[in-house]
């Protein structure tokens, strides 16, 4: 293990056993708005069956645990809903686009618009667990979304055809920033998308039809398409820079965060790095989309510690953990800095 990589390793090690101790706190209530898909989620508890598709822990979860703060309830939580510390609007399967699949960002934006009128409101008539006024405008605003777009697209689109559809997807991203900012929010903090080409679901339907791989074995083309998503993304980020006057928009490469899993995965303890801990099927990939996480026939791993993919599409907790401790470094963010900027103006 080389320096660099046992440094990180390290890191990831504190974050995730003391992350209060490894980052600074928050000199005021830190209030974190997110959107996106399953990757940010949380559904219930992860300590039983919940809506999280993880063994554990989510990237967010763990950046959650760096301010010192609560874990965020989801907005359709129905019981004891805790909104003092934000709200989570992702949702499994969500995507840019099209505007009318289920809780596409659209819909999430409209949720939060609903809460940002209802929230202050509530709390003038003695309600509690809900976001002030002034919280809005210091609030962070996570957007976390794109890898639906694209994997979904390529299940019936050429690699020509899903580069065209690109520009929209960005678009909606754009958008749905000026939106937020429009209704008080000044501090975003952006993901790109992820190697779509490295899960083993994608490397499992496309085995047969594209056999271009790069040096880890995932798929070049869907790769490259998440590449020139997220360098238009990038493009439109810094465009927004510029346009929303007093804002604050870090732009975070989740690529390069993720695709050095793969590509060091025995670095980081990995084995199996395109083989999924639960699903059917075995080596290579453990996928099959009749048989996933959960349906009768599937089976587990003994030690999810040891994945990187969780059930073919998502990561698992020891995977997130370090895809968080990089996010906290700030050495993948534009600008560099802390996650914990808006709890600390």
């Amino acid at each position: 293990m080389d320096i660099r990589a046992a440094e990180f390793f390290l890191y990831a090690l504190l974050s995730c056993i003391f992350p209060f101790f490894v980052h600074s706190q928050c000199s005021k209530n830190p209030v974190v708005f997110t959107f996106g898909d399953s990757n940010t989620d949380t559904g219930a508890y992860f300590d039983k069956p919940s809506g999280r598709l993880c063994d554990g822990r989510l990237t967010v979860d763990f950046l959650c645990e760096s301010l010192n703060s609560t874990y965020l309830t989801p907005y359709l939580e129905p019981l004891k809903a805790n909104f003092r510390y934000g709200v989570n609007f992702a949702f499994a399967g969500a995507a840019t686009t099209p505007k009318s699949k289920p809780f596409s960002l659209d819909i999430q934006l409209l949720q939060f618009i609903h809460f940002r009128t209802r929230s202050p409101e509530l709390i003038e008539k003695g309600y509690k667990n809900l976001v002030g006024e002034e919280d809005f405008k210091d609030a962070l605003y996570l957007i976390d979304i794109g890898e639906n777009d694209l994997a979904g697209s390529f299940e019936y689109l050429s690699y020509e055809q899903v580069i065209d559809k690109i520009p929209s997807m960005v678009d909606e991203i754009g958008n749905a920033v000026q939106v937020l900012y429009e209704h008080g929010g000044r501090n975003f903090w952006i993901h790109n998308t992820g190697p779509v080409g490295c899960l083993p679901r994608e490397l499992s339907i496309y085995k047969q039809k594209n056999r271009e791989f790069d040096e880890q074995g995932c798929l070049k083309p869907l790769n490259d398409a998440a590449k020139e998503f997220n360098q238009q993304l990038n493009a439109r980020t810094e465009e927004l820079r510029i346009v929303l006057e007093d804002s604050n928009i870090v732009y975070v490469d989740i690529y390069s965060i993720k695709y050095d899993l793969f590509a060091s995965a025995a670095t980081y303890g990995f084995e199996n790095p395109l083989m999924a801990c639960c699903g059917h099927g075995g080596a290579p990939f453990n996928y099959n989309r009749n048989i996933t996480c959960g349906k009768e026939g599937h089976s587990v791993c003994e030690d999810g510690s040891k994945y990187i993919s969780w059930d073919g599409v998502h990561y698992t907790e020891a995977a997130n953990s370090i895809v968080a401790s990089k996010i906290l470094s700030t050495d993948y963010s534009t600008p560099q800095i802390e996650f914990n900027f808006f709890c600390n103006n």
